[in-house]
């Protein structure tokens, strides 16, 4: 809760290195979607892992866990590790946006944030607070409600639409090289 309130403040205070043409409550609000986006993207990962041991019949009978499914074990098994490169490219598209919101920076002249002194100032511009943020609230949590309950991340139909976004980013090709 800190590491919001810390971030929140110095994104309206306009302490972050968010860009200046970008309304703060524009940016906590796509801020918030990226991390939903960032979030999903690590669940699947770990629900896909984790359907991929059972057998084809025990993957669901919801139409989406069905489409899921299909689409990710089809052929000759390259959907899963191509799903991983492009939803690696995914989070790193997001990561950008989110780190500029995340990162505090006070200009010269002004206060700091809740009036903490300098050294307290000091360990809030290094960042920390955001990666708390990301790691535990874009990560962690949504890794362990997809181990937990994997089948229900495949009935999502976000999980089928962003399977089929991170299968496109992978056949673009600009990260071939990861075949390697």
């Amino acid at each position: 809760v800190f590491c919001f309130a810390v971030t929140l403040v110095a994104l309206f205070d306009g302490k972050t290195t968010m860009w200046k043409g970008v309304p703060s409550w524009l940016a906590m609000i796509i801020f918030f979607i990226l991390m939903s986006v960032v979030g999903m993207l690590e669940g699947m990962q770990i629900a896909f892992f984790a359907v991929a041991k059972l057998a084809p019949a025990e993957r669901g009978d919801s139409k989406f866990q069905k489409m899921t499914c299909q689409l990710l074990f089809k052929g000759d098994g390259k959907n899963l590790p191509g799903f991983m490169i492009g939803r690696q490219l995914m989070v790193v598209s997001c990561m950008f946006f989110i780190a500029r919101v995340t990162s505090v920076s006070i200009p010269d002249g002004e206060s700091n944030i809740f009036d903490v002194p300098d050294s307290v100032q000091e360990f809030f511009n290094t960042g920390l607070l955001g990666a708390l943020i990301t790691t535990i609230v874009a990560s962690i949590t949504w890794q362990l409600v997809a181990s937990a309950f994997p089948l229900a991340f495949l009935a999502n139909p976000i999980t089928y639409i962003f399977l089929r976004i991170c299968l496109m980013f992978e056949a673009s090709g600009i990260c071939h090289g990861a075949w390697v």
